[in-house]
């Protein structure tokens, strides 16, 4: 069958590129997720994050993004790695975030793929999404067979973990689709226990962004609040915490992936030595990171609040 031709064309190729993983769902309107992302939206969970409100109806049905989708193909991309920060005082940062940016790494191999599939195939139209558009990854990725989502709303992978980078590719292209599996959690708490900041709900499963350390360090723009002083376990980007506590972690394997590597001096700085970070050596050590997002003055309010707590 054509169909199924293709789609083993397409994951051969996706292998070829690097990515860990791939899984593919039909193209139709997220009705339950919908009525879930209503409620936490209606909650206020997403705190500052207003552009979670944003394009609600293309968020929740991927045929507004791209008209006429037929397939939902998932990418995991794994970030993981064993190196960490040689001083334990240092203000911390997430692993995610190390190396360059996994936007721009990501987004020019799923720009090959689609290349490839309209040499290979013909004339397919799609766009590409790494995790700064209106796509509910998580809940394709689930879709997709790829994992289920734990009760810290990551998406875990049996086999390797929850340490990847998740992105989409949404064609006009029928293919076969791959079955959801079950999930793994049962009673474990590790996550809702091991949470600085009590942001997973009791029962797991929610997530409060507004209490999420990540929020904090990176999405909030303003002051952090003092109320959480003394709780934000010494991220100053990120947060690892509920990843590091997962048992299904046990099993993640380093990246293979050169763009990912830390500047040189990243893991290498005291705690010293990023109370008195520069614009200089911001700029030098986060060339090309993530961590630009928060700029400067965003990583030094960060440093700043950690200070105050001791």
């Amino acid at each position: 069958m054509i169909k199924a031709k293709y789609t083993e064309l397409i994951k051969a190729e996706a292998y070829r590129l690097g990515f860990d993983f791939v899984g593919i769902a039909k193209a139709v309107k997220l009705e339950e997720e919908a009525e879930r992302l209503e409620q936490w939206l209606n909650q206020g969970m997403h705190g500052q994050m207003g552009y979670m409100e944003n394009h609600f109806e293309k968020r929740i049905d991927p045929r507004k993004l791209v008209p006429g989708a037929k397939s939902v193909v998932t990418f995991l991309y794994n970030y993981y790695t064993e190196d960490s920060q040689t001083d334990p005082s240092a203000p911390k940062i997430s692993k995610y975030a190390y190396g360059k940016d996994y936007h721009y790494v990501i987004k020019d191999k799923l720009k090959s793929l689609l290349q490839f599939i309209q040499k290979e195939i013909g004339e397919v139209n799609g766009r590409c999404f790494v995790d700064s558009a209106p796509v509910m990854e998580r809940d394709w990725a689930k879709k997709s067979g790829l994992g289920w989502i734990g009760k810290n709303t990551l998406l875990i992978h049996p086999k390797k973990g929850s340490y990847f980078f998740l992105a989409e590719l949404i064609i006009d292209l029928e293919l076969s689709t791959d079955a959801p599996i079950k999930d793994y959690c049962g009673r474990c708490t590790r996550c809702i226990d091991a949470c600085p900041t009590e942001a997973i709900s009791p029962k797991g499963y929610v997530v409060d962004g507004s209490k999420c350390i990540s929020y904090f360090t990176i999405e909030l723009k303003e002051a952090i609040p003092t109320s959480v002083k003394g709780q934000l376990d010494n991220w100053m980007f990120g947060c690892d915490v509920c990843q590091d506590v997962c048992p299904w972690n046990r099993f993640s394997a380093p990246h293979k992936e050169e763009e990912f590597l830390p500047h040189p001096q990243l893991l290498e700085m005291t705690k010293r030595e990023w109370e008195e970070i520069t614009e200089e050596v911001f700029r030098t050590v986060f060339k090309k990171s993530a961590v630009k997002r928060t700029k400067f003055a965003g990583l030094k309010r960060n440093i700043e609040f950690l200070k105050k707590k001791e």
